[in-house]
């Protein structure tokens, strides 16, 4: 499985997330868990030091365990991969046809 273009990006936001909240991987990876995640946490660990590439849906679940567990603390928060700029094509302006 290969990094998607977002992925880094997601990763270095969510890493600066926790650690800015001071939310250790145990506990980010034990509240993912409990919401339904199915990465383990070693391989939540790995990829939080971009050694590891996961799924978008892990990604996006990770994202949303870290934002509740910052409870609105004024922290950064972690972005899911639909708030992240997208690798469309760029337009020229003119609408579409049809």
């Amino acid at each position: 499985m290969g990094f998607d273009i977002n992925e880094p990006e997601q990763r270095r936001k969510l890493r600066a997330a926790i650690d800015s909240a001071g939310i250790n991987i145990g506990k980010l990876w034990l509240y993912y868990f409990s919401i339904g995640g199915s990465v383990g946490e070693y391989e939540v660990e790995a990829y939080l030091q971009g050694m590891l590439s996961i799924p978008e849906l892990e990604r996006n679940l990770l994202a949303m365990a870290a934002n509740d567990l910052l409870n609105n603390s004024g922290e950064p928060r972690a972005p899911y991969s639909d708030e992240l700029p997208g690798d469309d094509p760029p337009t020229t302006g003119e609408p579409e046809t049809p």
